[in-house]
């Protein structure tokens, strides 16, 4: 019989916001790393997406918090992510986790206004802190943001902070907090290269944990492959589009710039669709998410930075107009769907020269990609 979040030491005031989503067992990876953050252990943990990492290190750090009372000044907690919308996605779960407590969150993001940043730090004096390396370090360096009464570190995305573009600012934020902080990082994936970069990051005797709920990929998402030439891929899309009429679809391109294109395209051809991508100011980063989380917009297009880590409900469908070159990436992609429990699709369509790559992911994952075609109107198997 699985434990209850009681039976893992969870106060009632966690576990009574739980249960008002109807979440009353906790998952694979809760269960192992929410005791071991009760004992104060350094880990590193991995599962995969959609399994609730999230609730899994901000519910014992936030009842510690709380068990004693909230403690005067702070910062005390402070969470890393890569991106903006994941920031801003930790940051809306940590206040539905705080309903009605005392403890205030602040959340630290690039695309934001600097000035109302420290006056809302100032105003507030924030317990917990999430936002994006770039922006913490503005503002340390700027003497708006002291991290001396950290108590704990959390590095969401870890492997992505750590990748070449972002490591010497983790490294640096990193640096700047007491080494007697509980240290904490966790992603879907995490490949040796970036474990080894991470692990003189958080400190001495780290925890490693590993969840086999990475079995969502194989038994939850349904894999499929087209084959397109790539200058007639929008048009596949649109036609796959009209065959299966997705109630949510997530486009992915991995070339930012092309974003805006693809969006266009579909447009001009009255598909409801919008874009995400770095080049989008926060405004419309935020419009774009929220019609599609509403439903206004049947497909969003997106890069895969900045796709990194969302969580939206009801994502039937998984599209992509590339193969990644990393097994990572797909895993990434694909876990946008099939979340909370449900099905989903993931598509790719890929040319001559991408489908063998997808092969070898394919292989790689064990999974099972089907081949399909479109024809009248309709996805089928293609014929022998």
């Amino acid at each position: 019989m699985n434990k209850s979040f009681a039976d893992l030491g969870v106060i009632p005031f966690f576990t009574d916001r739980l249960a008002e989503r109807g979440i009353t067992v906790p998952t694979q990876i809760q269960s192992l790393v929410i005791p071991e953050l009760f004992l104060g252990r350094n880990i590193i943990f991995s599962s995969a997406t959609g399994t609730g990492k999230t609730f899994a290190f901000l519910i014992p750090l936030f009842q510690g918090l709380l068990q004693d009372g909230p403690p005067a000044g702070g910062p005390f907690i402070l969470v890393a992510a890569p991106t903006y919308e994941l920031c801003s996605q930790i940051k809306k779960e940590a206040e539905f986790l705080l309903k009605g407590s005392p403890v205030k969150t602040s959340l630290l993001i690039g695309s934001a206004n600097v000035s109302r940043q420290i006056d809302g730090l100032k105003k507030d004096k924030p317990q917990v802190i999430i936002g994006n390396p770039g922006r913490l370090l503005q503002l340390c360096r700027m003497g708006k943001l002291n991290l001396k009464k950290i108590r704990a570190l959390v590095l969401d995305e870890g492997d992505r902070l750590v990748s070449d573009e972002l490591y010497a600012e983790t490294r640096e934020l990193e640096s700047l907090i007491n080494k007697t902080r509980i240290s904490v990082t966790c992603s879907a994936t995490m490949i040796p290269k970036n474990k080894e970069r991470l692990l003189p990051l958080l400190g001495s005797d780290v925890v490693i944990k590993e969840s086999p709920e990475e079995e969502i990929i194989k038994k939850r998402i349904e894999h499929w492959a087209f084959y397109s030439e790539d200058r007639k891929k929008i048009s596949t899309l649109r036609s796959l589009i009209a065959a299966v009429d997705p109630k949510k679809l997530l486009v992915f391109i991995d070339r930012n710039d092309q974003v805006g294109n693809v969006v266009s395209q579909l447009q001009f051809h009255k598909i409801a669709a919008g874009g995400l991508s770095g080049g989008m100011d926060k405004k419309g980063r935020k419009m774009a998410l929220d019609d599609f989380r509403a439903g206004k917009i049947q497909v969003l297009v997106t890069s895969d930075l900045s796709a990194r880590g969302l969580d939206i409900e009801g994502v039937t469908h998984i599209a992509a107009l590339d193969v990644p070159k990393k097994a990572e990436s797909y895993i990434h992609r694909a876990g946008r769907t099939a979340r909370a429990g449900k099905k989903g699709v993931m598509i790719t369509i890929g040319d001559r020269e991408e489908l063998p790559r997808l092969a070898a992911i394919e292989k790689k994952l064990g999974i099972v990609v089907y081949p399909k075609v479109l024809y009248k109107g309709k996805v089928c198997v293609p014929e022998e």
